[in-house]
């Protein structure tokens, strides 16, 4: 037996046709608070209002002439908060340099993320060590997690903007604290509605909405839509766009321009739509899937709920591998009034609409989800029961795979590791959480580990 299961578990294949899989259960997973701690802290730049960075603001911003920097003394801020952080910064520009509307608007393309651990007070000129470097970005925005255990001070160091030296760079920069794991993180992906809808510098943003509905969460959040494309631009990407992205959750929006004028495309969408989950998937992050917004535009208005079938065929394919988004073919159907003279996008009202409806609706499916009673700790060792919550499932296999991938971020508990190395050998590999996977399938009876013991 142990033979013909190592055998199993050698198998490349099998081990990469099972990672989907192992986001079973993400989707109702609890959002643990990845709070801002950089919120109006000390702020230095050489040339920019670096106050205007760090404030609850996001219509304002901090201009520098690159090269230059913003730095935070996060002194303060209590060490239990800076082992793991995310910096992220936020730029106007559309997201990417792709399709016919995108576009650089004094978007940092150069510059390094750096830590110091210079007492606070006085900004430090010496010492600064560099975290990570970033040559000719194209997005505008990202996020960088950061170990700042030790550490004070953290700054954005800009040496280009627009790929040059010398222009000014426009950017918000916020530091979360992730010392308990990436988890209120996201990325919206999408067209012009989303480039409309889900940027954080205009209007109440999403992340305000949020933690208007419940003061303990502030998400990072990331405005992924640039104008004009179409669900095969996404496709072409969104590998690119993971490889470089820390968020936990991706929305992916697109259809409008799919089926613009255009019916018979639908197999084509929901192709490209379910690659792009799939990559989400096997990143090892959670999908959202929104409905395509209803539109008054004769070329558009017809088509939109045969594009959102194929979604509803996703929905039930996929079940809760995904979170369901917003119908925003039922919202914009009985509010037609929030969109704009061409009948596709919406207008002021209706943006601010959208944002709103998007925090509430993932409220409900994402974040509620934590008010469950809390299941109480399991005193003794259950193997395989890696996430520590009483039960062995897809989930355990799943927390595996996340410990091995980022150890930093996805960090299991001393009980957690023990009870996950259940394969029968030593060491927490791929193939405890493919053991997890046949004996929640019914393929073996017990653990191999357990027959050892025996």
């Amino acid at each position: 037996m142990k033979k013909v299961f190592r055998q199993i578990i050698a198998s490349v294949t099998a081990v990469s046709a099972v990672l989907s899989s192992f986001c079973v259960g993400f989707a109702d997973s609890a959002v643990e608070p990845n709070p801002v701690i950089s919120r109006n802290c000390p702020a230095y730049s050489g040339t920019g209002d670096a106050k205007s960075a760090n404030d609850e603001h996001y219509f304002s911003f901090c201009f520098v002439n690159a090269p230059d920097y913003i730095a935070y003394d996060l002194s303060e801020v209590p060490d239990e908060q800076k082992k793991q952080i995310i910096a992220v910064w936020y730029n106007t520009s559309s997201f990417d340099n792709i399709g016919m509307y995108g576009n650089s608007n004094m978007k940092p393309t150069d510059y390094t993320i750096e830590v110091n651990k210079a007492d606070g007070g006085q900004y430090p000129e010496d010492d600064w060590e560099i975290v990570e470097t970033v040559t000719d970005n194209v997005l505008s925005s990202r996020q960088h997690l950061v170990n700042m255990e030790g550490y004070n001070w953290i700054r954005l160091n800009i040496t280009k903007a627009d790929g040059q030296e010398g222009k000014s760079a426009s950017v918000n920069f916020d530091v979360h604290s992730v010392s308990n794991g990436v988890s209120d993180s996201w990325l919206f992906l999408g067209d012009s509605i989303t480039a409309g809808g889900m940027n954080n510098c205009y209007g109440t943003g999403f992340a305000t909405y949020v933690n208007q509905i419940d003061s303990k969460y502030f998400p990072i959040q990331e405005n992924g839509g640039i104008g004009g494309i179409r669900s095969i631009d996404g496709r072409e990407n969104i590998d690119r766009w993971l490889s470089v992205s820390q968020a936990k959750y991706v929305s992916i929006a697109y259809g409008t321009n799919d089926c613009w004028g255009n019916p018979d495309a639908t197999q084509e969408y929901y192709e490209n739509t379910k690659y792009m989950i799939d990559a989400v998937l096997s990143a090892g992050k959670i999908p959202v899937l929104p409905k395509i917004p209803a539109s008054t535009n004769a070329d558009v208005k017809d088509n939109v709920p045969l594009y959102n079938a194929m979604i509803d065929k996703i929905y039930e394919e996929y079940g809760d591998k995904i979170i369901q988004g917003v119908d925003f073919e039922s919202f914009f159907t009985g509010h037609p009034d929030y969109l704009s003279g061409d009948g596709v996008h919406p207008n002021d009202t209706g943006y601010d609409a959208m944002r709103k409806i998007w925090a509430e609706t993932m409220y409900k499916r994402v974040y509620s989800s934590e008010s469950k009673d809390p299941v109480d700790p399991v005193p003794e060792n259950v193997l395989g029961d890696a996430n520590t919550d009483g039960d062995v499932n897809m989930a355990d296999a799943a927390a595996i795979i996340q410990h091995i991938g980022n150890n930093d971020v996805y960090a299991l508990s001393e009980q957690g590791a023990e009870n996950a190395d259940c394969d029968g050998e030593k060491g927490i590999t791929g193939n405890d959480a493919l053991t997890i996977q046949l004996l929640v399938a019914g393929q073996i009876d017990n653990f191999p580990a357990q027959t050892d013991m025996q």
